[in-house]
């Protein structure tokens, strides 16, 4: 097995973008290895893949937008679904359980298509035993596009409760769509992104409410420039360094093919402005988050293009300095597309993920059409506490 290991040629963390200090830094040997087409980085060791749903012919060729979350020792995962096109109007939330991670039940509607509507997948929370499922609810009249985000109660995982508004400290509904990273900080304050009316303005949002239902307020991110319906900054995810210090990452609409990263040293009220950092990515949906050492780790293509391959997992000891990569989905093993339709692309796309039973789970959509799951041992990743 290939070990990376890497110090005389890191950069510098105090590396800029303009005036501001870079929030962390890709040691130059991955991120020589990520700027070729087929990276010479090893395999994460012990991973392995099982298919949580297989795209169909007669109803369900699209299938993107997979979010995984454990709930009464099982995990839930769920996802878009629709017959051929990207947020088509038939579009569907659909959503599965498996009590291994690795054999998947059938799946179930979690929220229909509605004739006014578009309806994605917006992630979950849980409180005791009451699990939330978070639905992104995007009308079909409203203009520049947006949306609200909308959740279903279950206590058992399998019957829901009529779809209700989350709301602001205020009591006012969120008019937002939102990203699918809700997670809790030590403290208990469960800190997310929220894509704001008019169109997509992203802003942090986090809430001590520990239903994760209401008490949600705005952490103030000064966006950076920006001449459309959405701002540069989407899709983010977030790790947290050993000094409490917040790192949110960003899909950057510029298309510089960078991750753009914040700060924020007061539990999410308060945030740096974005910079560029030299992680690649493909323009897309990436994963963050820390194993039980506190480890920080990125899931993400890092092509440094539109392509969604590879499918790589970045590592860092201390949230700073990132210097061990492991590929977890390569060319050599992604199938042939077998449906067209509209914003189709190959490649492993919008991972999520999370640590469950000494491990980390990953889900992501192959070619937009089949939904898969990686899991790697954190034994094996030396990561276990």
């Amino acid at each position: 097995m290939k070990i990376w290991i890497v110090g005389l040629l890191t950069p510098l963390l105090f590396t800029t973008c303009g005036r501001h200090a870079t929030p962390f830094v890709l040691v130059e040997l991955v991120q020589q290895a990520y700027a070729e087409a087929d990276p010479d980085l090893p395999l994460a060791p012990g991973a392995t893949t099982s298919v949580a749903f297989t795209a169909t012919a007669d109803a369900h060729q699209y299938n993107h937008g997979a979010v995984l979350f454990p709930f009464r020792d099982s995990l839930y995962l769920q996802w878009q679904s629709s017959v051929r096109d990207e947020d088509a109007p038939d579009t569907q939330v659909l959503f599965s359980s498996s009590a291994d991670g690795a054999h998947w039940g059938p799946a179930r509607v979690l929220a229909s298509a509605r004739p006014d509507a578009v309806v994605t997948s917006g992630g979950w929370w849980a409180w005791g035993d009451t699990l939330l499922a978070f639905v992104n609810v995007w009308p079909s009249e409203l203009e520049p596009r947006g949306g609200h985000v909308e959740y279903l109660l279950s206590v058992d995982g399998q019957h829901w409760s009529e779809p209700q508004q989350l709301e602001l400290a205020n009591g006012d509904p969120v008019q937002g769509v939102i990203e699918q990273d809700i997670r809790a900080l030590p403290s208990g304050r469960l800190l997310t992104a929220i894509h704001q009316q008019p169109g997509l303005q992203l802003a942090p949002f986090f809430t001590d409410d520990p239903t994760g239902r209401g008490g949600w307020r705005t952490g103030q991110l000064p966006n950076l420039p920006h001449d459309s319906e959405m701002t540069r900054e989407l899709e983010p995810s977030w790790f947290r360094r050993s000094n409490g210090d917040l790192i949110m990452v960003f899909r950057d609409q510029a298309s510089s093919f960078r991750v753009l990263a914040a700060v924020s040293r007061d539990e999410g009220e308060n945030w740096s402005e974005p910079v560029l950092t030299n992680m690649p990515d493909s323009r897309a949906k990436q994963s963050a988050g820390n194993l039980p050492d506190g480890t920080a780790y990125l899931v993400n293509n890092p092509s440094g293009s539109k392509t969604r391959l590879p499918l790589a997992l970045t590592l860092s000891g201390n949230g700073r300095r990132f210097d061990r990569a492991f590929l977890l989905r390569t060319e050599a093993d992604l199938p042939p597309m077998r449906y067209e339709g509209r914003y189709k692309r190959v490649g492993y796309s919008y991972p999520k993920s999370l640590v469950w039973k000494d491990c980390l789970w990953v889900s992501y959509a192959v070619n937009k059409e089949d939904i898969a799951v990686t899991r790697v041992p954190l034994q094996a990743l030396g990561a276990l506490p």
